[in-house]
């Protein structure tokens, strides 16, 4: 069963970066293209970017320029480094591997506040 651990959270300053990675177990990583995701209070759990198992990579309007996803198959890993993070970018960021209907972790919360 693949189990998905996210880290990297916390409070940063409007303008600041942080890195999110993932690890993955439980499977073949390789094969499953990997996700992020985030759920702000009150909003509905929206994609912020994903990456295909080939490395193919899509983002939000919201995160195009600004956030990169990455995988490191050896590492069993996926990031998302978040650079000129914007207070609306506060949500609990979760990673996710098959898709929608497939196995989620329990989220970490980036919180950008001056």
């Amino acid at each position: 069963q693949v189990q998905l651990v996210e880290s990297g959270g916390g409070l940063v300053q409007p303008g600041g970066s942080l890195r999110l990675s993932c690890a993955f177990s439980g499977g073949i990583f390789s094969i499953y293209a990997m996700g992020w995701y985030r759920q702000a209070p009150g909003k509905q759990r929206e994609l912020v970017a994903g990456i295909s198992n080939s490395g193919i990579t899509n983002y939000a309007d919201s995160a195009k320029g600004r956030f990169t996803i990455s995988r490191d198959n050896a590492k069993n890993t996926v990031y998302l480094q978040m650079n000129s993070l914007k207070p609306e970018d506060t949500a609990v960021y979760y990673c996710n591997a098959g898709g929608p209907r497939g196995a989620w972790g329990k989220g970490t919360l980036v919180t950008v506040s001056s």
